[in-house]
């Protein structure tokens, strides 16, 4: 077969790296189109995947959203005239969606994010499949939906995918003795972060005192901060910093998706932003690893700052224990979704049997 990964955001690199590899070592073609957007092509170069750069993050702002989005389309498009994949693959999917409805070559959209609701919508009835969480609380086409148990953060923060280790993490940042948190901010710049809004800096400055009186604090951000948190920046290897997370005492931060990597790690995580996830609801209600914040402020903090302060160790050592043993190998999903779509391979979907 010849498969087309889009990919225009680190996370997606991490979502399917480890596809990437299962079926280039079964002798499929791979054609993998990227966005320069913070550390993606480092992640793709590091992780020795080559790819097609096509354009790169615009501002935030609608217009230069949309002129991305005709600009991308345009390029995809080519790109799939040229390579003539079998099927394409993406987180989001709104590229590989309407390349794929003018070109009738088959799209498998994977996504968690509900807000994206625009997005959402210019995907969902163009893509093939849309496939998302058995969490996912927004609107999908059901006739052409499939739900897994399990997140995008699984696909290789799964042990036999990633196995933390301490040295690389100490290399990289970690305390070498005593406590280390994780703060992240995100820059507010995607489409699905129009009209919001995150931390301002006098938030994040109470934050990180709190955090500081207890042990290091770590910084990772999409954007540019003042200088009283410059001693704070992570400037490790972006691809170290899973290693880092693991062993974190707690994490704090605007990301979703870092908030469920540290939680399917098996640590206490507040993901403190305006508006939700499903997947960070589920591990909340279904596994105790995470708080979420809504409302910015710092009582609503300083309460989630003890929450992850008193946290037991065995107690998210066990919860994460039970996340594994209700999960599939996400990883193999995606793989044996590709090779035998539109056929759902049988027992794909039940946790333990792969």
């Amino acid at each position: 077969m010849q498969i087309l990964f889009d990919i225009g955001h680190p996370a997606h690199v991490h979502f399917f790296r480890n596809p990437i590899r299962q079926l280039t070592g079964k002798g499929h073609k791979i054609l993998v189109t990227s966005r320069d957007k913070e550390v993606t092509h480092q992640l793709l170069d590091s992780l020795s995947i080559p790819h097609i750069s096509l354009t790169s993050q615009a501002d935030g702002s609608v217009a230069l959203l949309f002129r991305e989005l005709l600009v991308r389309d345009y390029r995809l498009y080519r790109k799939v005239r040229e390579f003539r994949p079998d099927i394409m693959a993406g987180i989001g999917g709104i590229f590989i969606a309407h390349v794929g409805a003018v070109t009738g070559i088959p799209s498998l959209v994977f996504y968690d994010t509900e807000n994206a609701r625009l997005q959402n919508a210019m995907t969902y009835p163009l893509a093939s499949r849309v496939i998302v969480p058995r969490c996912y609380e927004g609107w999908v086409p059901e006739h052409k939906t499939v739900r897994y148990p399990g997140y995008h953060e699984l696909s290789y923060l799964r042990p036999g995918y990633f196995t933390p280790d301490r040295e690389t993490a100490v290399r990289n940042g970690l305390a070498a003795e005593g406590d280390s948190f994780l703060i992240r901010l995100v820059s507010w710049k995607a489409s699905h972060d129009l009209e919001e809004h995150g931390w301002d800096h006098s938030l994040l400055d109470y934050v990180v005192k709190q955090l500081a009186a207890q042990g290091r604090v770590i910084i990772s951000s999409e954007q540019p901060l003042p200088e009283t948190f410059t001693e704070y920046n992570y400037r490790g290897d972006p691809a170290a910093l899973h290693h880092v997370m693991a062993f974190c005492r707690g994490f704090i931060g605007e990301s979703a998706t870092m908030a469920s990597e540290c939680a399917v790690l098996g640590v206490p995580s507040v993901y403190a932003a305006q508006t939700g996830r499903g997947y960070t609801n589920e591990q909340e209600s279904r596994y105790g690893l995470v708080q979420n914040v809504r409302s910015l402020d710092r009582g609503n903090l300083q309460a989630a700052l003890d929450w992850v302060l008193g946290f037991d160790r065995n107690k998210a050592l066990e919860a994460r224990t039970r996340l594994l043993s209700e999960t599939i190998d996400v990883a193999h999903f995606v793989v044996a979704y590709l090779e035998s779509y539109p056929v759902l391979p049988p027992d794909i979907l039940v946790p333990g049997v792969h």
